[in-house]
């Protein structure tokens, strides 16, 4: 991970905001909503709000806080993510076994741990501040990951109640305007692909290094329901020659035929939000669709997925223009505007699907101990989404930021953008 130096006070700042933030966002819940796990990828809410704060309990406080005391000593062992070098955990698909300990006792820990981050904060030992801000950093920002998941998570633990519930009421049901997909030159070059800022990144972003691109088109907005909705028509769902053939084995195998949240009422397409069901807008951007369905329709349309290493030469050659994240608190992708210019929804609104695996940029080492076990293990069988999404913290995005999902992942908020072959 890379940091920069930054003063104690707005790392309290900053701490006690994103702290907030995750019990904010868990506020609209019942205490049953937030033990639910309806499948092995989505967690209960309960556990995202203990783990978050297990992970600076493990990392910052027992290291650099003397004579700090655990809360509970089984709460590593019950909140535990992945970390091999921790210990033994419960594992991923168990989490909903885990009633106890009440949801009260959890708001307890969260609260305990931000007592004793507070009293570690305010005269830190000079000889381990340069080595505890990195790790309380690599904290924030892991915590502004989990606020992302809270919300993905939520909505499909909702979805999956026979009643649709509303978790906020919508800001607006304005219908969007049509704008006309038009695209865009990126002259080709060697490009510098990766983090070359001062500030944090996380360690996959590392290793600057140099890309040959060629000359390519990039189209100007996101995919919409709308289009995609022409895609679902024309019996694409259904028609091999578009789809890879483990996309298209999957297909038959779970009986897709929409993206996820879809749903027919009465001959009229509708989609399941976070503002509960909602008549399909077809002019805001597609999401919740696996890489397999975004590929099959970018060959449906002619079209291809952009390589990461074009999207962010894209994002170089057009910056990206000010998105719809979390803090707008639509909680849904945005429709792109009449009269906007250059490359928009770049950032926010959906993260874009790229034909890129998920593999290390040149020179990347894994830091030593357990914080190593952040990323680089998952570099197999993924691919590369880039720019963010409405669930996505502002100030938690960047250009080179990589996220990656396994191809057939649908929950996040999933889009496409595209470029001409």
């Amino acid at each position: 991970m890379k940091t920069f130096a930054t003063s104690l006070t707005d790392t309290v700042t900053r701490l006690q905001k994103i702290r907030s933030q995750t019990e904010h966002i868990c506020k609209p819940l019942e205490p049953e909503d937030t033990v639910v796990q309806p499948m092995i990828d989505v967690s209960p809410p309960k556990w995202h709000m203990a783990h978050t704060t297990w992970f600076f309990e493990e990392f910052v406080l027992k290291p650099y806080l003397p004579n700090f005391k655990v809360f509970h000593a089984s709460y590593s062992y019950l909140f535990n993510s992945y970390y091999n070098s921790v210990g033994n955990r419960v594992q991923r698909a168990e989490r909903s076994t885990l009633t106890r300990p009440p949801l009260r006792d959890i708001y307890s820990y969260r609260s305990y741990v931000n007592e004793h981050l507070a009293k570690l904060l305010e005269n830190p030992d000079d000889r381990n501040l340069n080595e505890m801000m990195p790790v309380l950093e690599l904290g924030l920002q892991h915590e502004q990951q989990h606020q992302e998941l809270l919300l993905t998570d939520i909505k499909y633990i909702l979805s999956t109640n026979p009643l649709l519930p509303i978790y906020t009421p919508a800001k607006t049901s304005e219908k969007a305007d049509h704008v006309p997909a038009t695209f865009l030159d990126v002259p080709g070059g060697i490009y510098k692909i990766g983090y070359q800022g001062d500030g944090f990144c996380f360690d996959n972003e590392l290793g600057v290094h140099e890309v040959l691109i060629h000359d390519f088109q990039v189209m100007n907005r996101l995919v919409t329901n709308g289009e995609y909705l022409e895609f679902m028509e024309s019996g694409s769902y259904t028609d091999f020659r578009f789809w890879l053939d483990e996309g298209f084995s999957l297909v038959k195998t779970l009986n897709w035929e929409s993206p996820l949240y879809w749903i027919k009422q009465e001959d009229k397409w509708h989609r399941y939000s976070l503002h509960g069901l909602e008549e399909l807008d077809p002019n805001k951007p597609v999401t919740h669709i696996s890489f397999y369905e975004a590929n099959a329709y970018a060959n449906w349309a002619g079209k291809r997925l952009l390589t990461e290493f074009e999207w962010e030469a894209a994002s170089q050659a057009y910056p990206p223009q000010q998105g719809n994240f979390s803090d707008s608190n639509l909680l849904e992708p945005a429709a792109a505007k009449i009269g906007q210019h250059g490359l928009v929804q770049l950032y926010g609104d959906a993260w874009e699907w790229t034909y890129s695996a998920y593999h290390p940029y040149p020179g990347f080492s894994t830091a030593p101990g357990a914080l190593g076990e952040y990323n680089g293990k998952f570099m197999i069988n993924q691919m590369v989404l880039r720019g963010g999404s409405c669930a996505t913290p502002s100030d938690h995005i960047r250009t080179t930021y990589r996220n990656f999902f396994h191809p057939d992942k649908r929950w996040q908020f999933n889009g496409i953008r595209l470029a001409n072959k």
